[in-house]
């Protein structure tokens, strides 16, 4: 666990990056600080490993303080993950992983062979071990940057705004990855950024502060997103706020009916304008119109399948794209499992925003300790 108690950071200029902190950071979890530029949250993160040292109060890394550890080995202990990866260009993409572990005195085969371990870890193929960072995609030196972070096998690993430097596509890719690797390794995660849809996704808790260095609010983004606690942290998380909270539901629990389909023969079972057409294997192909001009030669019109661990925004998506209305589900191997319809997706989500906000209301129906610190 990662704790500030009443932690402040004053800089001789006069200005306040951090006023009053009391946060505590679950082991396992990945927590998100996000606000506007000049909120704190960066010199919040850089504190964990003594980048930045506090004015006062107390950061614990496990229960010690860090002010009681030397700077080196803390750092050592701490994996750090950068905006633009900060790969050493004269060195290979192996020997910028084991970095670390050379400095604790792994060994050089030893510290090499945890770096090839860790390409493959991060999806990179064992050939881009030889390359230097120059040679690579910046997705791909970013991917470098996390296999370097995790060399050690460190407890914590902070994150500055790690994925901010890359395209959308790419940025969703690294999304999908840091949270594959957080299911397999369950470290404890300090996460920057200013962009609520990537907090919304990553987060199991979310802090967001507001310029000075003050927390408004810390909770997991269902919560959040139901209650904001001030018009604040509402207008931080946007008009569309709803629309996010459905991004963190999924199908499992929707119902399904049997698809009107059609094996792609010209014979379909159920009645009604739209068949789904279907492969050999079951797979949905696409949707037909069976009352139009060409009948059962009519063009398709695209599908989009969806499995029970999708969100209901995207159900919603593609139930609005859909021709017919209903979202075509399959089962992990693509075989179509059946349809829900728009209307069903609208009670799911419907019922699931009511449920969020009776779960935070129950959270803080009693009255805090006004000295206790925010939990995350």
């Amino acid at each position: 666990m990662i704790s500030f108690k009443h932690v402040s950071k004053h800089y001789p200029n006069g200005t306040t990056a951090v006023d009053d902190l009391s946060l505590e950071l679950p082991e396992g979890d990945i927590t998100v600080l996000v606000g506007s530029s000049g909120c704190g949250k960066t010199t919040t993160l850089r504190m964990v490993n003594r980048m930045v040292e506090p004015s006062s109060g107390t950061v614990s890394v496990g229960g010690r303080d860090i002010l009681e550890a030397d700077a080196a080995e803390l750092r050592r202990g701490i994996g750090y993950v950068i905006q633009q990866a900060g790969l050493f260009p004269h060195r290979t993409i192996l020997d910028n992983i084991a970095t670390v572990p050379l400095l604790l005195g792994w060994g050089r085969r030893k510290a090499r062979a945890r770096a090839a371990e860790l390409l493959e870890l991060v999806g990179l193929p064992a050939g881009s071990g030889k390359r230097y960072p120059h040679q690579l995609s910046g997705g791909q030196q970013q991917r470098v940057g996390v296999a370097r972070a995790l060399a050690a096998d460190p407890p914590v690993l902070l994150m500055d705004e790690p994925f901010g430097a890359v395209d959308p596509v790419v940025r969703t890719q690294l999304q999908n990855e840091l949270l594959r690797l957080q299911s397999e390794l369950r470290k404890t995660v300090v996460f920057v950024t200013h962009d609520i849809d990537e907090a919304v996704r990553l987060g199991d808790r979310i802090a967001i502060f507001r310029t000075g260095g003050h927390l408004v609010q810390c909770a997991p983004p269902a919560e959040l997103l139901a209650s904001p606690a001030d018009d604040f942290v509402a207008g931080f998380l946007g008009a569309e706020r709803g629309l996010k909270l459905l991004s963190l539901s999924t199908l499992a629990d929707v119902p399904q009916e049997p698809a009107p389909a059609d094996d792609g023969t010209g014979s379909a079972d159920g009645t009604g304008r739209w068949r789904l057409v279907t492969s050999g294997r079951g797979e949905p192909l696409g949707w037909r119109d069976t009352d139009g001009p060409d009948g059962d030669e009519a063009p398709l019109l695209p599908v989009r399948p969806l499995r029970d661990t999708d969100s209901l925004l995207s159900a919603l998506d593609e139930s609005l794209a859909s021709p017919a209305g209903l979202v075509a589900r399959v089962d992990a191997d693509g075989v179509l499992t059946g349809v829900t319809g728009r209307d069903r997706i609208h009670e799911h989500a419907g019922r699931r925003h009511a449920e969020a906000g009776r779960t935070n209301a129950k959270a803080t129906e009693a009255t805090p300790d006004p000295d206790a610190s925010v939990t995350a």
